[in-house]
């Protein structure tokens, strides 16, 4: 596995992995109208956006074969007001190859990445019946509020992680 930043000719493969992961994720959690509905190309467009953007960091992992079979990004969000803080926006791996502990190599990317800009806290937002919120935890993320989000025709709870010591998730990531 090789793991390297986004770059623009990554979006349509990267839109493909977000899709395709989401409807595995997320079957049984999200409605599957919604979830059929996903479409590569509006992905693909969003991708386009979101790797020319300067302030996003956008890191893809290739398969032997150099194919993207999952990615990670983080930015600060707009409602983010806590100063030295970033939101890790989404970290995403097709089926096949969730558990083998790509999302640690990821994140341990990102972490690193965090601590070189100087950031301070660490958040992100995960589906309450989302497993990977568990993975968060292991790593040092606490839980801080939840909030209530619609997504398609569902009122999901959505829970709001913190990792307040870049250092001590970094120790657990190196581990």
């Amino acid at each position: 596995m090789r793991i390297r930043k986004a770059k623009q000719s990554d979006a349509e493969d990267i839109a493909k992995v977000h899709v395709d992961s989401w409807r595995t994720t997320y079957k049984g959690i999200i409605s599957d109208k919604f979830l059929n509905q996903l479409s590569y190309d509006r992905r693909t467009e969003l991708w386009q956006g979101n790797i020319s953007k300067e302030d996003t960091y956008i890191l893809v992992v290739e398969n032997s074969e150099g194919q993207i079979v999952g990615f990670a990004d983080a930015w600060k969000r707009e409602t983010n007001i806590v100063p030295y803080s970033i939101d890790l926006t989404s970290i995403y791996l097709l089926e096949d190859y969730q558990g083998k502990g790509i999302g640690k190599m990821l994140i341990r990317e990102l972490f690193t990445y965090f601590k070189e800009k100087g950031y301070e806290k660490v958040f992100v937002d995960v589906l309450e019946e989302n497993k990977s919120r568990y993975f968060y935890e292991h790593y040092g993320a606490k839980h801080i509020k939840s909030v209530e989000i619609k997504i398609g025709d569902a009122l999901l709870n959505e829970f709001i992680y913190e990792w307040n010591d870049l250092d001590c998730a970094l120790e657990k990531l190196n581990a």
